[in-house]
């Protein structure tokens, strides 16, 4: 039957193919939050080795015999991403602000469609070196993870939904990220997840190399399982392992979007917060007295705090001696070349004094700032874009250590989708800990907040740092430094969160080597390969 099934999808073609494409793609999706759905991709990637051997004219060469492959490539690339990016259309529409509305097409359609020239590419490079052999899924692992790599890093990058991302569908399997990072990760889940449709080959000639990949399948998901529960057998309970005294309360205004930048509210917004922040949540609970440290969200104040001092002085009411406020607000910084805007965390004290504050690095292009802007203006485009950007990205990512407080680095909202970048080389000490502020109000109830948390989990192994997160709507929580998540609020929820910061650092490989495993499998792909190839020549 498994024959059956690749022998059709080997011939099918013309609008059939990518319409099959298309479809595989968008069901890839669901192995992403909020589903979860792993095992789909041991069906969609299957199909993707078949449609490409159909592509594949043996003997012939040139460009025009690669357009089939080119063509499955973007049809499941734009799939995948139009199913799982869906909800950036939520963010034309969270303001109320009708000049963006024109742009929103370009954000549910276009975005996709010119993301998927990114496994467009893969799968080219994968049909350029396409062995008719069972080693056929490591070119395609090859391939497909390269061009995600590469749209984790050009043109600033958008490492969004990577298909190793998948593995967080529980603790256990998200752990190999502490060795292997989710750009590993998705090597190994592209050649793995592809390695079923090896039962689907007619061709016994090679049938112990065939086999020796099946089982190399077997023992990877094996190896993941086993490592993953090793790994969290040797680390204390959930919520257990934490730094004595120092409890922290992380607020969840859930303000909507349409109202959070209107200034008729920004007195109310500022009045909620403190509310929040000073609650009584269980008799044990006096309010704000009874922490050291509160969390708000990113762009929690509505205005320039350094130019609003009835706030720092409501703030220094608020804040008992010894407790700190940390809080995302933007920033006005005049200088003789003009104003520049931030997107900033603030570090306060129970004076009103900013202690210490953060700049956001890396921007969200056509939200924080407008890529090719005097491009634009000299195409008379500005209006169009109006009300995009305004943002200037920060000189770097600095350590933040509260007096007589655990030290932290701020990540704001976007910046934590970004594997290895979330800590500076340059920084003189770890941090105890990661602090990511995020506004996923502009995705209200959609896969989006679900998908950003599953990348922050995934920092979290990585790096081998807790992370403590306060977002506006949601999803607010506390994450170990194994991805498990201690506690947390739920999207679409005003609220707070009260617990102790993690104090478990386990040894993370990726840390200390974060490309050894992808290089490791991309020579070992290769090696293999060619081994094949030559097999293959000496049968002939």
């Amino acid at each position: 039957m498994f024959r059956s099934i690749a022998h059709r999808l080997v011939l099918v073609w013309g609008w059939r193919r990518c319409l099959v494409a298309f479809a595989a793609g968008a069901a890839s999706a669901l192995a992403m939050a909020p589903i979860h759905f792993l095992p789909i991709l041991f069906l969609t990637f299957p199909v993707l080795v078949f449609l490409i051997d159909g592509s594949v004219a043996p003997g012939r060469r040139g460009l025009r015999h690669l357009r089939p492959a080119a063509a499955i490539g973007w049809w499941f690339g734009f799939g995948y991403f139009l199913a799982g990016l869906y909800w950036i259309g939520d963010a034309f529409l969270a303001e109320g602000n009708a000049a963006l509305l024109p742009l929103m097409p370009l954000a549910v359609i276009a975005l996709p469609a010119g993301l998927a020239l990114f496994p467009m590419l893969g799968v080219l490079a994968a049909r350029m070196i396409w062995p008719d052999g069972p080693t056929r899924i490591l070119a395609l692992a090859l391939g497909l993870g390269s061009s995600e790599w590469l749209r984790g890093h050009i043109f600033t990058g958008f490492p969004w939904n990577l298909f190793g991302q998948a593995v967080t569908f529980t603790d256990v399997t998200a752990q190999a990220a502490a060795v292997a990072g989710v750009y590993g990760l998705t090597f190994a889940v592209i050649a793995v997840c592809a390695a079923p449709a090896l039962m689907g080959d007619e061709d016994r000639g090679q049938i112990l190399l065939r086999r020796f990949l099946l089982t190399l399948a077997v023992l990877a998901v094996g190896a993941d399982v086993s490592f993953g529960l090793y790994r969290l057998s040797h680390a204390a309970p959930t919520g257990k392992s934490t730094i004595e005294n120092i409890r922290v309360r992380i607020v969840q205004p859930n303000i909507d979007q349409s109202q959070k930048w209107s200034p008729e509210f920004r007195q109310g917004t500022l009045d909620k917060l403190i509310a929040l922040s000073d609650s009584r949540t269980d008799p044990e609970t006096l309010g704000a007295v009874s922490f050291r440290q509160i969390i708000w969200p990113e762009t929690a104040l509505p205005f320039f705090l350094t130019e609003e001092p009835e706030a720092l002085g409501r703030i220094a009411e608020l804040l008992q001696p010894g407790t700190v406020l940390v809080t995302g607000a933007p920033r006005i910084d005049r200088s003789e070349d003009g104003r520049h805007f931030y997107n900033s965390v603030y570090l306060i004290d129970d004076r009103g004094n900013i202690l210490d504050a953060y700049d956001k690095i890396h921007l969200v292009p056509f939200g924080e700032y407008l890529p090719l802007e005097s491009l634009a203006k000299r195409l008379g485009l500005s209006d169009l874009f109006k009300g995009i950007g305004g943002f200037s990205a920060g000189p770097t990512r600095n350590l933040i250590a509260p007096p007589g407080l655990p030290s932290f680095v701020a990540v704001i909202c976007y910046e934590a989708i970004f594997s290895g970048e979330v800590l500076d080389a340059s920084m003189s000490k770890r941090p105890d800990y990661l602090l990511n502020v995020t506004n996923d109000g502009w995705f209200g109830n959609t896969a989006g907040p679900y998908q950003h948390l599953d990348q922050v989990r995934l920092r979290a192994i990585e790096e081998g740092l807790p992370v403590l997160r306060a977002a506006n709507t949601g999803i607010s929580a506390i994450i170990d430094a194994y991805g498990r998540i201690v506690a947390q609020i739920p999207t679409g929820t005003e609220g707070v969160l009260d617990g102790l910061v993690p104090s478990e650092h386990p040894d993370s490989p990726f840390t200390r080597r974060p490309l050894a495993f992808q290089l490791s499998f991309v020579a070992f792909s290769i090696i293999l390969l060619v081994l094949g190839r030559r097999k293959r020549m000496k049968g002939s």
